[in-house]
C-alpha cells in the first residue's frame, strides 16, 4: 500500500461551518505533520421525480460544494499535495471506510443535518466510535455569551 495513503488526513466537508472549520484544522495538521490532506464529500441518490434527475445530478452537486468549500477556506490556492474525492455513499460508513487507510480523520462537530444543541452530529459520532484510525472533531470557538445563550442541551 502506498505510504502516502496511510499517512494522509481524511477531512469530510459537507460545506457547513463546522466542516469548514474542520478543513481548516486538518490543513493546519496535514502542515505541521507533513502529511497529505485528502478533502471528502460523499452523496447519496435521494429519490427524484425521473424528470428532475435530467436536470440534476446529486454527485456533480456535491462536488461543486466540495470545490466551493475549498475555495472559501483556501481562496485559488490550496495547500499544495491537496487532494479531493466525491464518494457515493452514506458518510459515516464512506468515512469510517476511509480511516482504514488513514493517519487521521478530521470532522466538524455538526454538519448540515444536525440538530441545534447537540456537540456531535450523528456522522461526527459514529465515525468518532467506529474509525480505524485516531479522530479529531472540530468544535466551532463559543464565547462565554454564547454558552449563556445557547447552553447545550
Amino acid at each position: 500500500m502506498d505510504k502516502a495513503a496511510t499517512d494522509r488526513i481524511v477531512v469530510g466537508v459537507d460545506g457547513s461551518e463546522s466542516s469548514l472549520s474542520a478543513l481548516r484544522y486538518a490543513a493546519r495538521m496535514a502542515e505541521a505533520l507533513d502529511a497529505p490532506l485528502h478533502v471528502v464529500t460523499t452523496w447519496t441518490a435521494p429519490p427524484i421525480d425521473p424528470f428532475m434527475a435530467i436536470e440534476w445530478t446529486p454527485e456533480k452537486y456535491a462536488g461543486e460544494a466540495l470545490d466551493a468549500a475549498i475555495v472559501e477556506v483556501f481562496g485559488r490556492t490550496p495547500p499544495a499535495g491537496l487532494t479531493r474525492a466525491v464518494l457515493l455513499g452514506p458518510a459515516a460508513r464512506t468515512l469510517i471506510g476511509l480511516s482504514d487507510t488513514s493517519a487521521m480523520l478530521v470532522l466538524g462537530s455538526r454538519g448540515h443535518g444536525g440538530f441545534v444543541g447537540l456537540l456531535l452530529g450523528s456522522v461526527s459520532a459514529t465515525c468518532a466510535e467506529h474509525a480505524h484510525c485516531p479522530v479529531l472533531i472540530v468544535h466551532e470557538r463559543r464565547t462565554n455569551e454564547d454558552v449563556v445563550a445557547n447552553p447545550p442541551s
